[in-house]
Parts: C-alpha cells; structure tokens; sequence
C-alpha cells in the first residue's frame, strides 16, 4: 500500500507532467486521473473565476481547464506538510502570474487533502487573501 505522501507525491509529479505538456487542450489527463478516486472532489472558494464544486476526473479536468484560463504560470516558492493518516495539510508559498492582466501574486494557500487507498479523494484549498486573487485577476468585485 502507498502511504499518503507518496501517492500525494505522484499525483503532483503527474499534474506538473500533465502542465508541462501543455495543460488543458494538448495534454492527456489520463496521467492525473490515475491518481484521483473515480469520485474525487476538488472545494474552491465560491469568489473565485474557477470556484465551485468540481466532481469527478471529468470534473478535474475542467477545473484545470478553468485555472488555465485564469493563470499562466505557478511556481512553489516552499511547500509543508503534515499528514495525519488520510489526511494532509500543505502550505504552499507560490508565485501565480495572471493570463489577463500579467500581473504576478506572492501568496499562500493551504491544502486540506485526504488520500485513500492510494488515490486522492478530496483537495479542500484555502487562500490566504481571496481579494488579493481576485485583483490579480483584474476580476471585478462589489
């Protein structure tokens, strides 16, 4: 059996094979999908572009879809974790860079994964400063 960080582990390295072939619209996501249960479930923050529930590896994908429209880039500056069985939390300390307006966002989200049988079930992601996102973006808000 795999244990938790190391099937978190594959799932990133297959993300980052999936992006760096090209993402949504050029890359197989069949990479990702091994990765994720059948009924894996990706939380975003309702305010965001891309926010919602996404449910299912058909889910994921257009969730990638939609976070490609939104961002050109994302570089992990640091990355922490802690696991507590199924469960892992990650702060990650990234640099975002919108497709809309260029701009670049030094921020931080936290993860709240859980991991079963080898297979991601559920990504539950907290932003540091949604407005910050959100201005970045050049989205407007009010």
């Amino acid at each position: 059996m795999i244990d938790t960080w190391d099937a978190l582990e594959r799932f990133y390295a297959a993300e980052a094979d999936y992006l760096a072939a090209g993402g949504p619209g050029k890359a197989d996501f069949s990479g990702m999908a091994a990765h994720l249960a059948p009924d894996v479930v990706m939380h975003q923050a309702e305010s965001l572009p891309y926010g919602g529930t996404w449910r299912g590896h058909d889910g994921m994908e257009r969730f990638m879809a939609a976070m490609s429209e939104a961002w050109t880039g994302l570089t992990f500056l640091d990355q922490h974790r802690a696991v507590d069985g199924a469960r892992v939390a990650v702060l990650n300390r990234c640099v975002l860079r919108a497709r809309a307006t260029g701009r670049e966002l030094e921020t931080s989200v936290l993860q709240w994964i859980t991991v079963r049988d080898g297979l991601v079930h559920e990504f539950r992601p907290f932003y540091l400063d949604t407005a910050a996102v959100l201005d970045a973006l050049g989205a407007v808000t009010g």
